[in-house]
């Protein structure tokens, strides 16, 4: 065989090593091939075989999570994104993904092509977007960088979202120190497609055509998965910027449009985003699917640049661009649909037998090699990473709250309702659009409320969670608690939990501690989904958040989707009449560890996480859920961050100013504890009985704390504040540090 390509460059170990892979692997692909590999192939072994794209570091661990389920069309990992079945015909597509590394380089374009990636992802399955939602951690807001970046972030979110007219209904905001070098930036997306109506990722069909749909091939993003999802922040960033894609959601909103019209007019065999490693992804996971291969030339590729080498072309990861396969014969019916929709349509190559991709470029064959040695579950290296516990457990529990010199507690409500983290995001939230489509029933509750016009009366709720400072103290309790509180959020809201999707953010993975964090993680996760019976449809794993200063906290997100099956019976948070009794449901523990009354209060970030027991979880979930389809309760709204003093605070502001006198003892670890599996609820005073009847029915404590009442917060004697001054440091808090 005789591959030229790029004879001036010398491939060898060393070459593999600038490019991400280890001595070890390059020895693997030179024996895959039985020869040196060319420039253009060592290129896309290293994105393909990067962690980013192989999950070569992780993928031992995440086949340890339940993957499958009697809702899911698919399982995890099989396609672009998850699908569950929800009935009547339908299933819903949904899928989070990490922008992390582009977004701390360029916080516009990364946070923005973030969310148009993982939007392809979701109509290349042929589901129509009908929500995005994100998870966003950044440090602290007093810095003016992190003002930049957050600034920069929401902006580019709300610009392809508003742009590409999806509403953008639901997410989460943490601030902290660790995230001061490599915020977090989270995508999730969710849309809804007819069950028979789903396209796949695969090259079907010896001697069908090979088709680029969508934007031309520029230089951006070259080795984006292999160089900045890979690797840590240091002085050789700013470098790095090239690496950075750039969107255009115009462009894409032409592209949804001509994708779900070729899907549902039948002429597409098999399609997938461009998204990480570009064509080479593309072409070798589409291949590796059904064991066929392709015959690629990269002269018909419709480039940005001219002269462009074949590795710049299979390495670009330019946005807003499909690989379609076209059933033989139906390229003039696809070609029409492309035009009407001004999307450009570029055949680029023809699907073969044998599983070999072949590359040519200006007459000549560049590249030839196997699919299957390119892809996980093929060739792709699994590694098993050391782990060994942290060593700050021995400080972080060695803490023993009694020592805490508790504060004035009014004091503390105040600086803790108006911290970043728990203040209102009323700032980023205004920003997005998040009524396009008219789907949008509500986004103030615990979860937002999607309805699905496709099926009357029926509704999704989706939410984004994970509170990585108990992932931090203790991964395994963490990784459960990220878990219960996505549950808990969209039962909250009258939906039943079906199924997750994560984007799990952790450090280096050679770190045997880093590891530690993700394996207990990865095992809490587990054992949390086993109990709600919410498999994981997939996800995405992002490694190598930290820099030279800081590695950030654990951080494994969980998107969760809940279904209403009766839209008249859903929930929120809002106290709704005087008089009613709020009642506080599930365990009172008192623990400080971990909460943010530590961390703002007394700047320490010590103790265990708040202990989960799944039994009781699952039992307050139940027994929430019967209350509120039963119409017995008038709002309902998990305890989280800040505790039981800041849940009652968030549920008192509302228009009419409904608040609460309660009758609560006067300590932090009962008003600012953050103990899991507890919801406080309002409810009419002539239906107590029957609520005790369905909490006693389902093993649930409950604790009358008090009774609504109109322009009154009063927690006994010693937190006595207006509504009014309440919501003017809720919601003026982020705005005052932004000016």
């Amino acid at each position: 065989m005789s591959v030229i390509d790029a004879n001036d460059i010398v491939v060898d170990a060393k070459l593999a090593q600038e490019l991400g892979l280890t001595e070890n692997e390059y020895k693997m692909i030179v024996e895959y091939m039985g020869r040196t590999p060319s420039y253009t192939e060592l290129g896309v072994y290293s994105v393909m075989w990067s962690e980013h794209c192989s999950y070569k570091n992780s993928i031992k661990q995440l086949k340890t999570l339940p993957r499958s389920g009697s809702r899911l069309l698919v399982e995890a990992g099989e396609e672009n994104a998850g699908l569950v079945d929800i009935g009547n015909g339908y299933a819903i597509a949904f899928k989070i993904e990490s922008h992390n590394h582009p977004s701390a380089i360029e916080p516009f374009q990364g946070a923005a092509t973030g969310v148009g990636g993982i939007l392809r992802d979701i109509f290349t399955m042929g589901a129509r977007p009908i929500a995005a939602l994100n998870s966003l951690r950044f440090g602290s807001l007093d810095d003016s960088r992190t003002k930049f970046l957050f600034r920069g972030v929401v902006n580019g979110i709300s610009h392809y979202g508003n742009c590409f007219g999806v509403p953008t209904v639901g997410g989460e905001v943490y601030f902290e120190k660790c995230y001061q070098d490599n915020p977090l930036v989270n995508a999730m997306a969710v849309g809804i497609v007819k069950a028979d109506k789903t396209a796949t990722a695969a090259a079907i069909g010896v001697g069908n055509p090979v088709f680029i749909i969508g934007a031309s091939t520029g230089k951006d993003g070259i080795h984006g998965a292999s160089l900045l999802a890979s690797r840590e922040f240091d002085e050789k960033t700013e470098d790095m910027r090239p690496s950075v894609q750039v969107g255009d959601p115009f462009e894409e909103k032409k592209l949804l449009e001509a994708t779900l019209e070729l899907i549902e007019a039948g002429v597409i065999s098999g399609i997938q985003d461009m998204g990480a490693a570009g064509i080479s992804c593309s072409t070798s996971e589409m291949s590796a699917k059904t064991g066929n291969g392709m015959d690629i030339d990269l002269d018909k590729v419709p480039l940005r640049e001219a002269n462009m080498s074949a590795y710049e072309i299979m390495l670009s990861e330019s946005q807003e661009r499909m690989l379609a396969v076209i059933h033989k014969g139906k390229e003039a019916e696809a070609l029409k649909i492309a035009q009407k929709w001004d999307v450009p349509f570029t055949q680029i190559g023809t699907v073969t037998e044998g599983g070999i991709i072949k590359l040519s470029r200006f007459g000549k064959v560049v590249a030839e090699f196997a699919a299957d040695p390119l892809v996980l579950g093929g060739g792709a290296p699994v590694y098993e990473r050391e782990s060994k516990e942290p060593r700050y457990f021995a400080e972080t529990r060695a803490f023993n709250q009694s020592d805490i010199d508790e504060k004035d507690t009014l004091g503390a409500f105040k600086k803790l309702i108006s911290a970043p983290t728990i203040a209102s995001k009323k700032w980023v939230f205004e920003q997005y659009d998040s009524q396009v489509g008219t789907n949008t029933v509500t986004i103030k509750g615990d979860a937002a409320v999607i309805r699905l016009k496709e099926i009357p009366g029926k509704a999704i709720a989706v939410t984004t969670d994970c509170n990585s400072r108990y992932v931090y103290l203790d991964p395994y309790t963490g990784g459960k608690a990220a878990v219960a509180e996505a549950a808990r959020n969209v039962v909250c809201v009258g939906a039943e939990p079906v199924a997750i999707t994560n984007c799990l953010n952790f450090g280096n993975p050679y770190d045997p501690e880093v590891f530690f964090q993700f394996k207990e993680a990865i095992r809490g996760m587990g054992d949390a989904c086993k109990s709600f019976n919410t498999p994981v449809t997939g996800g995405n794993v992002s490694f190598h958040n930290e820099s030279k200063k800081n590695a950030v906290y654990p951080t494994p997100t969980i998107g969760m989707l809940g279904l209403i099956d009766d839209l008249t019976k859903t929930m929120s948070y809002d106290f709704k009449n005087e008089g009613d009794i709020v009642c506080l449901i599930g365990n009172n523990r008192e623990e400080l560890g971990g909460s943010e009354y530590l961390k703002v209060i007394h700047n320490k970030v010590v103790g265990n996480a708040p202990e989960l027991n799944l039994e009781d979880e699952v039992n307050l979930q139940k027994a929430t859920l019967e209350l509120i389809r039963s119409g017995l309760i008038n709002s309902a709204h998990d305890t989280a961050e800040g505790g039981l003093a800041v849940t009652l605070a968030e549920s008192s502001m509302n228009c009419a100013k409904i608040g609460v006198e309660a009758n609560i003892a006067n300590t932090a670890q009962v008003l600012f504890g953050e103990s899991q599996s507890r919801i406080v609820i309002s409810f009419n005073p002539n239906k107590l009985d029957e609520v005790k009847e369905i909490l006693t029915k389902h093993n649930v404590n409950h604790f009358e704390l008090g009774k609504t009442k109109k322009d009154t917060f009063k927690l006994n004697d010693t937190i006595n504040i207006s509504i009014s001054d309440i919501k003017d440091l809720y919601e003026n808090a982020i705005p005052n540090l932004m000016k």
